[in-house]
């Protein structure tokens, strides 16, 4: 079952998150399927990342992308969304 309820709609949701860089190192993967419940946000999803082992050491905002673009924590999710989180960039 897939978190669909006789209804149609979704109880729970997937959502593909993705690691880059240090935060692949402490995710030890570079992709994790979370269930959420329907109507998280990528805070949420922030969230329940920080309560995994070393991802703990996650800052509470980093930058992420959302289905390949820019978004804040506030931003809604729906099942089968692409959350990739993105480390500091240093340079100059």
């Amino acid at each position: 079952m897939n978190g669909r309820v006789p209804g149609g709609y979704v109880e729970h949701m997937r959502i593909r998150t993705l690691f880059f860089a240090t935060y692949r190192d402490l995710a030890g993967a570079e992709a994790l399927d979370i269930d959420l419940p329907t109507g998280a946000t990528a805070g949420d999803l922030v969230a329940r990342l920080r309560q995994r082992g070393r991802l703990a050491a996650l800052p509470s905002e980093p930058a992420l992308a959302v289905n390949e673009e820019y978004a804040p924590l506030s931003t809604g999710l729906s099942d089968g969304d692409e959350v990739a989180l993105l480390p500091p960039v240093a340079g100059g």
